[in-house]
């Protein structure tokens, strides 16, 4: 009911009354009140006027579970949302209820991780109240080769769901990470379990850095946030929520040709690598030289002195981007 009565008063502009959200729930004035009240304690701020009703005024970054699924505005994507305060990590969390029989579309989503992951096994700085830490299910019906793809698409995603929100233009640096005044704003992790040519399930891992101010001394050079970005301040619930809407736009035109042939243009204008030198290491394709943006599979095209090089994976260095110079 906190949900119901919360959406109600997002999508009211003015007062509702309290007899009107009595009958349009089927419970009591008194049961009313005390979800009000709830609502308040969460850090609402929602006038309560004699005779006119109740009003939802401008709220501060409240990020709960009611907030996160009142501001949802997605098909299929957090239907099935998972909500916690603190959790080791998303990614964990949405693998063991993939193991469970969780449906497609299950979003977990938590305040803190107390052991947020990055890619080949780094940690995450994930503090409680600084960020969006979410991890999105996927049953994919498609071989497991196409999955590499798919960390593009969430980056794909976070940028536009960034830039609708804060007004930041922010760049990709191929293959996921997402870029703010050349520094990491964003994190993409993707997961999977198969077996022989199919895909039991995929998870993709999500985490923003939204209000950190001060990071470690080891990743200070090398990571943003939004808050260090604008003045603006983000709430939390509507980022995750325009993440969760602009993967279902991308993911959409992803299907319909199971590779990045409908996203190549899009990626290529936001890819901060393009027209740069880069340094690839770590993979046996590593090379130095100018990269070209992507093509339809997701591999970043390398000019050398050899030829046009495609880049499948590995670690990308840009010159200027991560002390890379």
């Amino acid at each position: 009911m906190k949900e119901k009565i919360l959406k109600i008063l997002k999508d009211t502009r003015d007062y509702v009354s309290g007899q009107e959200l009595c009958e349009h729930l089927g419970v009591s004035r008194t049961a009313v009140w005390k979800v009000i009240r709830q609502l308040q304690e969460d850090g609402y701020a929602i006038e309560a006027v004699r005779n006119r009703g109740y009003c939802l005024r401008e709220s501060g970054d409240v990020f709960t579970r009611e907030e996160l699924a009142a501001t949802l505005s997605t098909d299929w994507v957090g239907r099935n949302l998972v909500f916690l305060d603190l959790v080791d990590s998303t990614n964990n969390k949405a693998r063991h209820l993939a193991e469970q029989g969780a449906p497609e579309g299950t979003l977990v989503v938590a305040v803190e991780q107390s052991a947020g992951k990055g890619r080949r096994g780094r940690s995450w700085v994930s503090a409680g109240g600084d960020g969006v830490w979410m991890s999105l299910l996927l049953r994919p019906d498609f071989m497991p080769e196409c999955a590499s793809m798919l960390t593009l698409v969430a980056a794909l995603a976070v940028e536009e769901a960034i830039r609708q929100v804060t007004g930041l233009k922010s760049r990709i640096k191929w293959p996921n990470d997402v870029i703010l005044n050349e520094k990491k704003v964003c994190g993409i992790l993707t997961e999977m379990s198969t077996e022989m040519e199919s895909i039991h399930y995929v998870i993709i891992g999500i985490g923003i850095n939204v209000g950190i101010r001060e990071f470690p001394e080891e990743i200070r050079n090398v990571a943003t946030s939004l808050a260090l970005c604008t003045e603006k301040s983000v709430k939390r619930a509507e980022l995750a929520a325009a993440v969760a809407k602009a993967w279902e736009h991308y993911y959409g035109r992803f299907l319909q040709t199971m590779d990045l042939s409908l996203l190549m243009e899009a990626y290529n204008e936001r890819l901060i690598n393009r027209d740069r030198q880069v340094k690839v290491t770590g993979s046996a394709a590593g090379c130095t030289g100018i990269a070209r943006g992507i093509n339809k599979k997701g591999e970043l095209l390398v000019e050398t002195e050899e030829g046009l090089k495609a880049v499948m994976s590995g670690e990308v260095s840009v010159r200027g981007i991560y002390g890379y110079v």
